[in-house]
């Protein structure tokens, strides 16, 4: 029996049905006053910048671009937070953040049956004290309109990121969707797939997807991983997966070297010239 399999059977993830009781009416509540107040905010953030004259077409479509890959690192980062740290039994942050992420290791298709006020009324609510900067920043300058463009791009593809990461796990969706996923322009249930293979340790980023792979080259969260639990005494993921599959994960990340790393090794052993053997004879 190979490690990874050995591992897989250590894993102890928490009940499925059990967690999804947890999404109690005061959670929809809270879910949908964040939804109302996003899309005011936004919608003030556009009246704002609709006929300033520091607005113009290329400013707003670099805001646009670098807002989504923004977006898509946020997601990573904020997805890493909820699978690696916390508990379900966390007061407030435990129900209404890290239950969800809990869930959906155990369920990965009950996120296809939550309305829209499920799916995306958490990314509603923490962006909104960003949606509030960009609301409030001067725009007096295209510097400060560039700022605010892109906060306000951001924090819209952020909400977003939930209906995409549902619509990677449906069987049928839409024909439209199903064309921007297979050009990667969304992302994609393939992509997505790696994510959800146990013990669900690397490709976070789930608005696009296109920053997983960078991030995975210089092991950029086994990094942070180590980092924490040096500080901290933490076990990464011990809640998800338990305390035995947790420690065996943590060992096995914590000594392997990361992609880009290993390849600028090999890089230079290859560049480096063997030395010729030194001959002991005396020339005659």
């Amino acid at each position: 029996m190979t490690k990874k399999n050995e591992l897989k059977n250590h894993l102890r993830q928490q009940d499925a049905a059990a967690l999804a009781q947890g999404y109690s009416p005061a959670i929809r509540a809270m879910e949908i006053a964040s939804i109302v107040s996003f899309v005011g905010l936004e919608s003030a953030l556009v009246w704002r910048l609709w006929g300033n004259p520091h607005t113009g077409p290329w400013l707003l479509l670099s805001a646009l671009l670098l807002g989504y890959l923004a977006a898509d690192f946020v997601s990573g980062f904020v997805h890493w937070m909820g699978d690696t740290w916390g508990s379900t039994d966390m007061p407030v942050l435990g129900k209404a953040f890290i239950r969800p992420f809990r869930e959906h290791h155990v369920d990965e298709k009950a996120i296809t049956r939550h309305d829209f006020v499920e799916t995306n009324g958490n990314n509603c609510l923490v962006s909104l004290p960003v949606a509030i900067l960009a609301v409030l920043l001067p725009h007096s300058s295209p510097g400060q309109v560039f700022v605010s463009a892109f906060l306000g791009a951001m924090i819209f593809w952020v909400m977003a990121t939930n209906q995409f990461h549902k619509w990677s796990h449906m069987d049928h969706p839409p024909a439209l969707i199903g064309f921007l996923q297979r050009v990667h322009l969304i992302l994609p249930p393939d992509h997505h797939r790696i994510h959800h293979t146990a013990p669900f340790n690397k490709y976070y980023c789930i608005t696009v997807g296109w920053m997983n792979k960078p991030l995975m080259m210089i092991g950029f969260f086994p990094t942070l991983e180590r980092l924490i639990t040096l500080v901290t005494g933490l076990i990464p993921r011990k809640d998800d997966i338990g305390t035995e599959a947790a420690l065996e994960l943590f060992e096995a990340t914590s000594t392997a070297t990361p992609p880009v790393v290993q390849a600028a090794k090999e890089l230079l052993e290859e560049a480096t010239p063997e030395e010729a053997p030194v001959s002991s004879a005396r020339p005659s």
